[in-house]
């Protein structure tokens, strides 16, 4: 379906319309609410745009990593319960790989122009490591 406006666009135009026109002709605990509503919807746009291809890597790491077949939530489970059992550790091969990449897709869509996140992900392509 090419239904256009795209809902992130739509997402996007109502957290410009908060930051740059609610927002300022507001005042004090109402200008912050608008401000705390456009950031959440440009997450969510985030999200939508994101999300999916983020959680198919995901997927695809963990069988890899794994050996296994499942869903991601009950790969994500059974990685933890290596970490916490010390079956896996950070000399496992391909698992810090994994948990970077993991993280820098949750940055993504969480706190894109965080600077510790810009500057792991420049260093990551700078290493040509795909996220």
């Amino acid at each position: 379906m090419q239904d256009i406006p795209a809902p992130s666009e739509i997402l996007a135009a109502v957290a410009r319309f908060l930051k740059d026109e609610a927002a300022p002709a507001l005042s004090g605990h109402l200008a912050f609410q608008a401000r705390v509503a456009a950031n959440a919807l440009e997450m969510i746009g985030r999200q939508s745009d994101l999300a999916p291809a983020a959680e198919a890597n995901e997927l695809a790491r963990l069988k890899a990593l794994l050996g296994e077949d499942g869903n991601l939530a009950s790969l994500t489970a059974e990685l933890s319960r290596r970490i916490a059992s010390g079956e896996f550790d950070l000399a496992t091969p391909g698992l810090a790989d994994h948990l970077w990449a993991t993280t820098l897709a949750k940055m993504a869509v969480d706190q894109p122009t965080y600077a510790a996140y810009r500057a792991s992900l420049a260093e990551r392509r700078d290493g040509e490591k795909d996220i």
